[in-house]
């Protein structure tokens, strides 16, 4: 008895061993993030995000299916071509599974087309573009955090209500920019206002003179702007410059985050309308989460940072549960199951990838109602997901069953 018990030890050690090398042999699950490193939207997305990534992983044991989990990044230098070259040789030689962010909506387009003609996930969580799950929507293809859409509203209905029913847009002048301020002039007009013209402006425009002055000019009660990150940061600083306050203008920033308020600083920013998917301090949730990111970059999160996190948590979730990384399996699990964390309360991906999920439109605090660093926003209103994001039954997303 003794013999046979040691035998089948002996037996039983070697299999764990057996099992434990292969899953040694099993190749990483190497998950990517394309982002812009060292440009104008760095701050919102860049190594923040690479950071939001990681703890995911590492959140989640940092394997699964006995594969252990590798986030890879790149700086895509805010150029389609090189995003869509990334996602290409990732997908095709470097063996990743899936893309959870492309910062940029023409970058984010470019890679889009790659995932799809390859039939692998993109989680899409700086880009604003609706055409991302509109005219260009993919059946693996999930938006995450905000679109164009859903911005403007906020922010365009909030301003043309309290009095601003005339509008001049400083635009930036590629894919994100157009949209938004497409987006926003239907909500303007469809509320009673009317927009009087825009002057647009490439990426990372240095000087802003001209086009405020031509919005000056204009007489419009609200000069809008359809950029973001240093873009933003730039335009309402020399904004301030030119006195466009002082002469009665108001500004609304269409795209904000935290970070380009901390770079504006209050007395700048206060005021500022912007509407947000996630703020740090809004809930317990987003408040112990943030300030584990805290711990580790020393900023606090931005909405796009936050929705990496989301996102990623969310796939590996449905990797486990259906047992294989096949893009079809994970995101018919990914659909059906709800999100609920400390960036969504209840988000649900659609049929064209959209994930809804309510957004905030939020005011910059004056200096003397903060209590201090990073403590910059107040709520003004709760926008249900259903009233955020454009209708289904006005979607052009050919997987939208009519």
């Amino acid at each position: 008895m003794r013999r046979f018990s040691r035998g089948a030890l002996a037996s039983l050690f070697a299999l764990s061993l057996a099992t434990s090398a292969l899953a040694e042999d099993k190749p990483p699950l190497k998950l990517g993030l394309i982002l812009d490193m060292s440009g104008p939207y760095a701050d919102i997305t860049g190594p923040g995000s690479v950071v939001a990534g990681k703890m995911a992983a590492e959140d989640f044991g940092g394997e699964v299916l006995g594969r252990k989990i590798e986030v890879l990044s790149a700086d895509h230098f805010n150029k389609a071509d090189v995003a869509g070259t990334t996602a290409r040789e990732w997908f095709d030689n470097q063996g990743v599974e899936a893309i959870m962010d492309v910062a940029a909506s023409a970058t984010a387009l470019a890679a889009n087309e790659i995932a799809k003609a390859r039939n692998k996930i993109l989680l899409l969580s700086g880009p604003a573009a609706l055409r991302i799950t509109n005219e260009a929507c993919g059946p693996y293809t999930a938006h995450w955090s905000y679109d164009t859409y859903a911005l403007s509203k906020g922010t365009a209905v909030a301003a043309v209500r309290s009095g601003g029913d005339s509008w001049f847009f400083i635009t930036a002048d590629y894919a994100f920019g157009h949209d938004l301020e497409k987006d926003a002039t239907q909500f303007i007009q469809a509320n009673g206002g009317k927009v009087l013209g825009h002057a647009r402006h490439p990426l990372n425009a240095p000087d802003f003179s001209s086009f405020l002055l031509q919005a000056q000019t204009s007489g419009a009660k609200v000069v809008g702007l359809a950029n973001a990150g240093a873009d933003m940061i730039t335009s309402v600083k020399q904004a301030s410059e030119f006195g466009l306050a002082k002469s009665g203008q108001k500004l609304a920033v269409l795209l904000g985050f935290i970070s380009d308020v901390e770079s504006l600083g209050l007395p700048a920013a206060k005021g500022l309308l912007l509407t947000e998917p996630f703020y740090w301090d809004r809930t317990p949730e987003s408040r112990a989460w943030s300030q584990r990111f805290f711990e580790k970059f020393k900023r606090m999160p931005t909405a796009a940072q936050a929705s990496v996190y989301s996102s990623m948590t969310h796939y590996l979730k449905a990797v486990k549960q259906a047992g294989t990384t096949e893009s079809a399996a994970v995101m018919k699990i990914m659909k059906a199951t709800p999100i609920r964390d400390f960036f969504a309360d209840n988000g649900v991906i659609r049929e064209d990838g959209r994930m809804v999920h309510d957004m905030y439109l939020f005011q910059v605090k004056a200096p003397e109602e903060s209590k201090g660093k990073w403590d910059d926003y107040k709520l003004i209103a709760t926008i249900p997901g259903a009233d955020a994001f454009l209708p289904l039954s006005e979607s052009k997303c050919p997987l939208v069953k009519k």
